[in-house]
């Protein structure tokens, strides 16, 4: 049902907390008798995955359109179509939805939010009046300050930004490139304490997962290497949990799944998939179910694990 790895150290310490789970038994974040389970199968391929507050899924079909996974009913519907090529998605503290939004035909290439009463504008467009090349992922602190990474892996629109970076969006609606020293950034999540943001560089240059402290004002800097995945294909999307665990969308073919590591970078375990994933997200009102963003589809199984989330609270 699972594939445990267990590292004999962490790659990198990173004067992150102590990992006090080393001396221990390590049982399995997958919930006992627990299986994953495939609740939708007809998307272009999916990304993204954010809970709304009824507790339905909101995740991307990169063919331009967000849907919207009801776990009450079963049901998919769309809640969002043209979408801008959405890709990302996240709730800021106030409960209003953000999405990066992608480069190709019809992409935004904006950073776009959604007010709790459907009002949609733009969050950023761009850095230093060019346009960004092709929003990918997003994420939000407690302040509700939001970074967004900017890669190009596909679109044929000239590129205006001679580089590819992460960004961050101030609360005053700035845009400040990040020196986190990445050549292709997809994933980013922010550490529950808000101490480090983590980042996937997942290119041909590297394939990592990074972590940079948060400064003054939301600044990233010191960004370390936590685990690298050689050759293997990085990390797409990523979470965290209530206790700091970083949950990575990563791996292909017999390697596919949900990675678990600890705050250090250790990789404590895989969660397969049959697709290769794309992104994750934990929901039900516990906060432990999580949902695979995967191929052409959309899964979830029950976990030990409880997913952190700035909105809803308690959820």
């Amino acid at each position: 049902m699972s594939t445990t790895l267990i590292i004999a150290s962490a790659l990198v310490a990173f004067q992150a907390p102590p990992d006090t789970e080393k001396s221990r038994p390590r049982e399995s974040v997958i919930a006992p008798g627990a299986k994953l389970e495939k609740v939708f199968g007809d998307a272009e391929f999916t990304e993204g995955g954010a809970m709304d507050a009824d507790g339905s899924i909101l995740f991307s079909d990169i063919g331009n359109r967000i849907l919207r996974y009801d776990p009450k009913t079963g049901k998919t519907t769309v809640f969002r179509e043209p979408s801008g090529r959405a890709n990302g998605l996240i709730f800021d503290p106030d409960g209003r939805l953000i999405v990066a939004e992608g480069a190709n035909a019809g992409g935004g290439r904006r950073v776009s939010i959604t007010e709790r009463d459907g009002t949609i504008r733009t969050m950023s467009a761009g850095y230093n009046g060019r346009r960004f090349n092709s929003p990918n992922d997003v994420t939000v602190d407690s302040e509700g300050r939001v970074y967004v990474s900017d890669p190009r892996y596909v679109g044929d629109e000239p590129r205006e930004l001679d580089f590819e970076g992460v960004f961050l969006i101030s609360q005053e609606g700035f845009t400040i490139p990040m020196d986190v020293q990445v050549s292709k950034p997809n994933g980013l999540a922010i550490s529950p304490d808000g101490r480090f943001v983590y980042i996937a560089d997942n290119g041909p240059k590297r394939r990592a997962l990074l972590a940079a402290r948060v400064g003054d004002r939301g600044k990233l800097y010191d960004s370390k290497v936590l685990y690298d995945f050689g050759k293997a294909r990085g990390i797409d999307g990523m979470t965290v949990t209530t206790d700091g665990k970083i949950v990575a969308a990563a791996g292909a073919g017999n390697k596919a799944g949900a990675y678990v590591f600890s705050p250090q970078g250790q990789l404590l375990e895989i969660i397969p998939t049959p697709e290769d994933p794309a992104n994750v997200e934990f929901a039900g009102d516990n906060g432990k179910m999580l949902y695979i963003c995967a191929g052409r589809s959309l899964y979830r199984i029950r976990t030990t694990m409880t997913g952190f989330r700035q909105w809803p609270r308690g959820r």
